[in-house]
């Protein structure tokens, strides 16, 4: 690991915030070369002041990097850098994205991420509507990414487990630091069936100013961000207008108009994000992005070509060029409607074939 010490010096710089690690390493090419330059060269860079110069190109990497990545070794963690492969794509286009990703778990290239957040103070209705809506997710292939809070985070993991499904939590701590700490177990199962990741170092406690900055991160790794319950102050509507801002899709399910929960989505809906009642509303949505080659990003493009699954090749093995509809479909694949339906939707979202108005299908080129 010892060629992560850069990484982990130039970010414990007092004043080296994620914007300005972004352009010092942009301008120079690596933090090796930050550390080693000049106060001159580095007072050059946009946003260094002279001061800041000084005490970089004075800086010394403190003993406690050294024992932070013993304790990541130690635990299994993985320290990920915004140059590794592994780094998410989409994350790499917000302005700031974060330099280093502390990781628990499996961070790979996530199949359709899609944000899910709401209210810590959640009701019935909003914790079993998000479990449904995310376990329908899963079980369609998209990851569940959320922030392990309590109320609707909570249950958008739990659903997307429960579809047998991949999800992300994100972290406002360190992973020495689980919050809330009756989610340890939680943890661990997101772990096994993806990851839980953190920005911060191992020991950083969950301090208010630290969940913003979580938020930008869950917002940034997804194609969309999906909202609900969410009351007219709520912290979820900040992660709405970062996904606005990061020029993402915004979704909010409705909920009474009685209700003070629903209205922060309610809002979110009058000033435009697409009205969800279930996963399909999404991913219809989400499907031509990932369709298209030409509006690819790099993430879209790596997951229209993940490896199809055994039920998918069967499907596309007695699709054609022209139309088939659903019933025929289902005769010729010897598969009930439902499990049909299923697969069908994953391959559309993998650009694979493309729905005709009738339920008819076309294996696209």
């Amino acid at each position: 690991m010892e060629h992560l010490v850069p990484w982990l010096t130039l970010k414990s710089v007092p004043d080296v915030g994620n914007l300005l690690f972004t352009r010092l390493v942009g301008h120079f090419g690596s933090p090796d070369a930050v550390l080693a330059a000049s106060a001159d060269a580095l007072a050059r860079v946009g946003g260094i002041v002279p001061r800041l110069a000084q005490a970089i190109q004075r800086y010394r990497t403190p003993e406690w990097i050294f024992k932070e990545l013993d304790a990541a070794a130690e635990k299994g963690y993985a320290i990920v850098t915004f140059h590794d492969d592994a780094y998410p794509a989409l994350l790499k286009q917000i302005p700031d994205p974060p330099p280093i990703l502390f990781v628990y778990g499996r961070l790979e290239s996530f199949f359709c991420p899609i944000a899910v957040v709401g209210s810590r103070k959640a009701t019935a209705y909003g914790l079993t509507t998000t479990h449904r809506l995310c376990t329908q997710l899963a079980e369609r292939g998209a990851t569940v990414v959320s922030g392990m809070a309590r109320g609707i985070d909570t249950a958008a993991h739990k659903g997307a487990l429960a579809g047998k499904g991949r999800t992300v939590a994100v972290l406002g701590s360190g992973l020495n630091q689980i919050y809330p700490a009756e989610n340890q177990q939680l943890c661990r199962q997101i772990a096994d069936n993806g990851c839980v990741l953190s920005e911060f170092f191992l020991n950083a406690a969950p301090e208010p100013h630290h969940f913003p900055m979580r938020n930008r991160v869950i917002s940034g790794m997804s194609l969309g961000t999906v909202v609900v319950e969410a009351a007219r102050n709520s912290g979820s509507l900040i992660t709405a207008r970062l996904a606005s801002e990061q020029n993402r899709e915004v979704f909010a399910v409705p909920g009474s108009i009685h209700a003070a929960t629903a209205k922060g989505t309610h809002d979110l809906i009058k000033q435009g994000a697409k009205l969800v009642e279930e996963a399909d509303d999404i991913l219809n949505e989400i499907a031509p992005q990932l369709a298209r080659p030409e509006a690819q990003s790099p993430a879209e493009a790596h997951a229209v070509a993940m490896p199809l699954s055994e039920p998918e090749r069967k499907v596309l093995g007695v699709m054609d060029v022209y139309p088939m509809h659903i019933d025929q479909l289902a005769r010729a694949a010897e598969m009930g409607i439902g499990p049909l339906a299923a697969v069908l939707s994953q391959l559309e979202l993998k650009g694979a074939v493309r729905q005709d108005p009738g339920k008819y299908f076309v294996r696209c080129k």
